[in-house]
Formats: structure tokens, C-alpha cells, sequence
């Protein structure tokens, strides 16, 4: 302690929280006022400097060290003293100080003094009763120290430099925290401030273990708590594994909301606190962080983990898997943040390891897919050359997987390019290349793709009429078109991809067109306004009348569900039926209704022809 402090300390009369000591009591008349002689003729020794200031600092430290003992007054044991007067607080803590930095000054050569050791019964005293005040302030502010309300208040302002009083370059810190708190806002501030005044104080004074002892126990069964009412448990292996789907989903949907509570909320507000409280020692606030969170966060992040280990590899719980491989992933910033310090190293690891657990889950269940796709056998037709079902739960598959590219980037980035092949790129649609390869996302969804079109090619070969085998391969892959264009999966695969496959579409169409309706088109002439004799009319309608007849029937089953697809089927049939036969019938047409038993010949105006060609391809039992 610097002298002059030393000297106000001696010469100073009083204490304003504390009483006045006692005055001496008068010295008897019969005893001189001036020093005797001592035995060998020389004054008595004056008391060193240190002795003073020791002396001093005992008879003022101590009324006030032992107003608060808990153990000599009911008074102490049930007053708080910080819930009192916080200026007797305030000076309680200076007092103990000053008995600190006397007991340092006087020590050399002294320890065995009756002094030091009333001294150190004091010292003790005082680290009992603040030991007591640390622990009220924790348990009877739990409301006040939740995590919600101490990141909550450090967004809003920094206390960090107001109770900052222990500097010893600036003893007037503590007339700086008493005028702070009078600016506090909220309970949880001060408490806060409170704690940090006395965690600051008892470790400077070698008490370091016994604060960081009370502090785990409370709050750590405060975090243990918290992971428990986010709904978040320890399951062994043997557990999931046995768990049926709807119950693991349950817990899944638990843990997929108690990350972001618990990242955000709870392992931030308990680092703010624990910062704040210690911060005067980086080995006890990384010793009390990580005491107090790591059982909660190994049991959050080994979740994911024990999950992706140990429940069956499905495809159709992939989209679980991937929302709780983005839950890590989309906050590993605020993790790597919040458990940056090396005895925090092991939960990190947990994440990450959970990461790797549930990017092995994603690649080995999007294998099982593509093998599902490869195995199915159904060889059942489709009414109408329509949609087939397994089109249809591919692509809605791969339309909310396209959704989850990003992560599935990250997922498949070590995938194993594939051997470039130059006829496989040209079946997969897109262009790749060793300069520009293509993402492995871009390339695993264009041979989803392409495993689905060779199984439907299988299954178009199931019907005996080649043109509804067109048909059908042309409704299947305008569903995968749409499906591609209206999705995550256009950005994926691109626009070549999608125009090589929309002419695809069109060549499906017009051969389902040729084989399906040239019979018809056949029985018209090239030029149906060249002259013909009668009977050649009359057998030229005769054989349209027969044929549309008898494909109108055939094909009136057929369906076409995209509606851009049909219009432009519609179209083009009735640019070759519709307008050819008008032309036939204008020229020919009046001429044999001449004839007896017109009706027989004429069956078919041209209105009704175009009214037929209008009604095809509708069924009300598909719907796309």
C-alpha cells in the first residue's frame, strides 16, 4: 500500500458507516504523562510504521468485520449485507481490503505476531460472510441472472468498466462503483455487479476456489435445468435404436427448437455472466465455463450423433437429418464463439462430430434411394398413359431435397468425382469439364434424375401400343420438367439441362402424334382440293370416317395432365386433322350431301371433328 495511504489510514479519526472507537480511557493521576526511562536509561521503542498502520487498520476493520459475522449475532445470520445499505457494503469490502494491504505490510518478520494471527481470524471471518453474500446473490436472483435476461441486458450496454474496482492503480474505484449503481436499470445488473465486486476480492485474496465452488453448483444446475425444459435428454445407443420413428421425430423436433434457445440464450447468457463475474482471472473463467456447461452442451450436440449412428438409414427421414445438421451448422459461429477457450474444446468437437454422423447418414440414405429407385419392379400400367406414381414421389422428393442444397454442398463436397465419361454428361444434361467441374449436388441430383428416366423407360415397354409407350414417357418427363423448373433444382441443374430435356419432351410428343393419330392423317390426300372422281370422295371420307372413328376411341382414353403439353399436342393434331379435313370437306363436302344416303358417307363436319380433337386427353380420376 503506498505511504500515503498508509498515513490517512492512521491519522484518520473515523469511518462514516462505522461508530466512532471508544475514547482512551484518562490516565491516572499518579502516572506521568512522559515516557519512563526504561531499565537502561533509554525511552521505550516506538512503534514501527507498519505496527501503526496495523494497529490502526485492526481497531477500525474490526466492530465492522464482526457485525457481520454470522456465527456471534442472529443479526447477521438472517440480514443480507448487500440487501442493506450498500454503502455499508461498499465500505465493508474497502475495511477488509485495507486489513489485506496491512497485514502485507506488516507481515515481514512478524508472522507469528498476535496481531497477524487476530488479523487472519478476521480476514477469515470476512471471507465467510462474503462467501454467504455471493451465495444469496446467486440463489435470490435466479430470476433476475437467467440467461434470457443477461444477454438480453449486455446487448443493450456494457457494465463491464463500472465495477472494474480493484485496479490498483485507481483506489478511488470504489466511489466510482457506488455512484455506477445508483445509474443501474435493472436487478440483474446490479446483481451481476455484486458478484463481480466480490468475486474480484475474495480471488485476490486467495479465495478463489471456494467462489468458483459456490458459483458451479448454482448455476450449472441452472444450465442442467435449462437443457432439461427445452426437452432435451440422454439417450443411450441401445435407446434409439429401439425408439420407432414417431417418437424419435418427437425428440428431433425437441432438440431441433432447444438448439436455438440454447445457443443463443443459454450457453451465451451463462458465458456473459461467467466473463463478467471473473474477470479478473482467465484460468477461472475458462475453469467455471466449462464446468458449468459442458455436461448440457456434450448432452445437446451428442444428440444428433447418437441419432444419426443409431436409427435405420431411411430416405425418408433424410429431411430430419438435414434440419439438425442445419442447426448445427447454421449456428457453429456462435459455438465456435461461445466455447472458444481449450477446456471447451471437447464440445466443439462433439458439434462437429455430430456434423460428420449426420453428413454419413445423408450420403448412405440418398444411396438408398437411388437403390429403391433401381429396385422397383411394378409392372403395372398406368390408365392413360399417365403419371406414374414413382415420377411422381421421386421428384416430390427431390424437390424438397433441392431445398436443402447449400447443406447438401457441404454434405457431398467430399463425395468422389465421378470418371469423366462424355456420353454419361450427355445423358445427366449438362456440361462439365476439368476446368469448370460440376458440383457433386449437381451431379448426384442429375443422376437421381437419370436413374428415374431409365426406370421409366423400362416400364413404357409394358405397353402393347408403342404410341401410349410415347405418350407415357412424355407425361413423365414434362412432370419431371415442371417439378426441375419449379423448384431449388432449376439453380442446380440449369438451363441447358432444362431445354435438352424439354426437347426431350417434344420428341416424345410427336412420335406418340405419328404412331398414335397417322392412320388418320394417312386417309386424307396431300392436296385435298385436287379434283377427285365421285366414287374416290365418297371412299376417302368413308376410310376417315372409319379410321377417326376408330383411334378417336382408342386414344379418347389418354391422358395429358400438364396443360401446356396438351394445348400443344391439341395443336398440332389439329393442324394436320383438323385443317386438312376442313379443306377436303369445303371442297368436297357439298357434293355429296348431293348424294342418297349422304349421312352414311359425311359422317363429320368439320366442327365436329375439332369438338372431338378439343375433348382428348382429360381424366378426372389424374391429377397432376
Amino acid at each position: 500500500m503506498p505511504r500515503k495511504e498508509m498515513r490517512c489510514l492512521l491519522f484518520s479519526s473515523k469511518v462514516s458507516t462505522s461508530p466512532s472507537p471508544s475514547p482512551s480511557p484518562t490516565p491516572s493521576p499518579s502516572v506521568s504523562h512522559f515516557p519512563l526511562p526504561s531499565r537502561f536509561g533509554l525511552p521505550p521503542s516506538r512503534p514501527s510504521f507498519s505496527e501503526s498502520v496495523m494497529n490502526r487498520t485492526l481497531e477500525m476493520a474490526e466492530p465492522i468485520i464482526m457485525k457481520w459475522n454470522p456465527e456471534t449475532t442472529t443479526f447477521a445470520k438472517v440480514t443480507s449485507l448487500f440487501y442493506g445499505n450498500r454503502n455499508e457494503a461498499i465500505d465493508f469490502i474497502q475495511w477488509v481490503k485495507n486489513l489485506q494491504n496491512a497485514m502485507q505490510l506488516f507481515i515481514t518478520g512478524n508472522s507469528s505476531s498476535e496481531k497477524i494471527v487476530r488479523a487472519q481470524n478476521l480476514m477469515q471471518i470476512a471471507m465467510k460472510r462474503l462467501q454467504k453474500e455471493f451465495y444469496q446473490i446467486l440463489s435470490m436472483n435466479r430470476a433476475h441472472l437467467d440467461p434470457e435476461s443477461v444477454s438480453t441486458r449486455s446487448s443493450r450496454t456494457s457494465i463491464q468498466s463500472s465495477i472494474s474496482v480493484y485496479d490498483e492503480e485507481d483506489d478511488d474505484d470504489i466511489k466510482i462503483v457506488n455512484e455506477s449503481m445508483t445509474e443501474v436499470e435493472d436487478g440483474s445488473s446490479i446483481a451481476m455487479a455484486d458478484l463481480k465486486l466480490i468475486a474480484d476480492f475474495m480471488i485476490s485474496c486467495g479465495y478463489a476456489k471456494e467462489c468458483l465452488k459456490i458459483y458451479t453448483v448454482i448455476r450449472k444446475s441452472i444450465v442442467d435445468e435449462g437443457i432439461f425444459k427445452l426437452g432435451v435428454e440422454k439417450f443411450s445407443a441401445s435407446q434409439i435404436h429401439k425408439m420407432d420413428w414417431n417418437a424419435l421425430e418427437s425428440r428431433i423436433n425437441n432438440w431441433l427448437n432447444a438448439v436455438i434457445t440454447a445457443v443463443k440464450t443459454l450457453f451465451n447468457g451463462e458465458k456473459i455472466l461467467c466473463d463478467h463475474v471473473f474477470a479478473s482471472s482467465d484460468s477461472i473463467r475458462e475453469s467455471c465455463f466449462n464446468e458449468i456447461t459442458k455436461e448440457g452442451a456434450m448432452i445437446l450436440f451428442g444428440f444428433p450423433e447418437n441419432v444419426a449412428k443409431n436409427s435405420k438409414k431411411s430416405s425418408d427421414k433424410v429431411y430430419r437429418i438435414l434440419e439438425m445438421y442445419t442447426g448445427i451448422s447454421d449456428r457453429w459461429p456462435e459455438i465456435d464463439s461461445i466455447f472458444s477457450f481449450s477446456s471447451t474444446a471437447i464440445i466443439k468437437s462433439q458439434a462437429l462430430t455430430s456434423l460428420v454422423r449426420l453428413g454419413e447418414y445423408v450420403r448412405t440414405a440418398l444411396y438408398v434411394f437411388e437403390s429403391d429407385i433401381v429396385k422397383d419392379t411394378s409392372k403395372s400400367l398406368v390408365a392413360g398413359a399417365g403419371i406414374h406414381n414413382l415420377t411422381i414421389d421421386v421428384m416430390n422428393y427431390l424437390s424438397v431435397l433441392s431445398d436443402y442444397s447449400n447443406i447438401l454442398s457441404d454434405i457431398l463436397a467430399d463425395s468422389p468425382p465421378p470418371a469423366n465419361n462424355s456420353a454419361l454428361e450427355s445423358y445427366l444434361g449438362f456440361t462439365d469439364s476439368v476446368e469448370s467441374p460440376a458440383p457433386p449436388v449437381t451431379r448426384h441430383m442429375a443422376q437421381l434424375i437419370l436413374v428415374l428416366l431409365c426406370k421409366l423407360d423400362v416400364k413404357a415397354k409394358y405397353y402393347k401400343d408403342v404410341s401410349l409407350s410415347y405418350l407415357f414417357l412424355a407425361n413423365n418427363l414434362q412432370y419431371v420438367v415442371v417439378k426441375v423448373r419449379t423448384s431449388n433444382m432449376k439453380y442446380l441443374l440449369g438451363d441447358d439441362w432444362l431445354s435438352k430435356h424439354d426437347s426431350m419432351v417434344q420428341q416424345f410428343a410427336a412420335s406418340y402424334e405419328r404412331l398414335g393419330w397417322s392412320l388418320v392423317t394417312s386417309s386424307l390426300p396431300e392436296d385435298p382440293t385436287a379434283l377427285h372422281t365421285r366414287e374416290q370422295v365418297k371412299e376417302i371420307f368413308k376410310k376417315f370416317n372409319s379410321l377417326f372413328d376408330q383411334v378417336y376411341r382408342k386414344q379418347s382414353v389418354c391422358v395429358v395432365l400438364d396443360k401446356k403439353l396438351r394445348d400443344d399436342i391439341k395443336v398440332r393434331l389439329a393442324r394436320k386433322i383438323f385443317r386438312g379435313y376442313r379443306a377436303f370437306y369445303n371442297a368436297h363436302g357439298v357434293s355429296m350431301q348431293r348424294e342418297r344416303n349422304s349421312t352414311s358417307v359425311v359422317r363429320f363436319a368439320p366442327e365436329d371433328v375439332g369438338h372431338r380433337l378439343s375433348d382428348l386427353f382429360f381424366a378426372s380420376n389424374n391429377t397432376m
